[in-house]
């Protein structure tokens, strides 16, 4: 098992991406915090993996507020030990037209977004420092992070930030031997993906529900749509030893949507 005695932090991993990572990161033998806002489905993620007869815990966690991050922290090296990986998953989107777009909105957006990769990256680096050794920090950027759509842009600047964050922090944390990347997908079917599919409905764009995802995923070489499950091979590569050469890289897996 790749991740054998490794200890990971999830964020946003009560459902979707951040889940499928966690139970992936199960696989390979790593002990893992499901950490999510709502409590119940951090605790029902990690009651998945021990299912599966591995090391969780879930914990509520805020992570755009700095003391709830600390107290995740803390539970981590209470639990565990340790904190080996960090994966900073959480992201949340909501659909506006451009010109309508709100402060509120942006705000709540780059909060949750990207805020919370800084300050999860700050205080989990902290506890990796302490440790020694080095460790790995694995963003979840996004194909809105390359370029931007008029009725998402708070989104798409909080994405252009994880990338902009993963560089800063990659070159910041380098002399402690702390390797940062980031994973950029696509069109992934998550619950997130049926909000923005009604939210599409109500703004009069399409007639029916999965109209826009699939319209949206028709540029994919692959033919399909993705689901969390696809993204869980790049995320074990890039926190494993198979990555030890690669810092401050942002790698692309969206089905050939955006080639660069």
């Amino acid at each position: 098992m790749k991740l054998d005695g490794k200890v990971a932090i999830v964020t946003g991993a009560g459902r979707g991406i951040g889940e499928a990572i966690g139970l992936r990161m199960i696989d390979e033998g790593a002990k893992v915090v499901f950490a999510d806002i709502d409590a119940a489905s951090a605790e029902a993620a990690a009651e998945k993996a021990r299912k599966k007869g591995g090391k969780a815990i879930g914990v509520a966690a805020d992570v755009s507020d700095r003391s709830q991050i600390q107290k995740m922290v803390q539970k981590t090296v209470s639990e565990f030990g340790q904190i080996d990986l960090l994966f900073n998953n959480a992201g949340v989107n909501h659909q506006q037209r451009f010109l309508e777009t709100t402060e509120d909105n942006w705000n709540r957006i780059m909060n949750i977004n990207a805020l919370s990769v800084l300050l999860c990256t700050q205080e989990v680096a902290k506890q990796m420092i302490k440790q020694g050794k080095g460790r790995k920090i694995i963003n979840t950027a996004s194909l809105a992070g390359r370029q931007g759509y008029p009725d998402i842009a708070p989104y798409c600047a909080s994405k252009f930030a994880v990338v902009a964050l993963t560089q800063a922090s990659a070159r910041g944390l380098a002399e402690h031997k702390i390797l940062v990347n980031a994973f950029s997908p696509g069109v992934v079917h998550t619950p997130l993906w049926d909000q923005l599919d009604q939210e599409c409905v109500d703004m009069g764009v399409t007639k029916k529900k999965g109209e826009a995802m699939n319209a949206f995923a028709a540029g994919a070489l692959v033919g399909r749509v993705s689901t969390p499950d696809d993204m869980t091979g790049l995320a074990l590569y890039l926190a494993s030893s198979e990555s030890d050469y690669m810092t401050g890289q942002v790698i692309g897996i969206d089905g050939g949507m955006f080639m660069f």
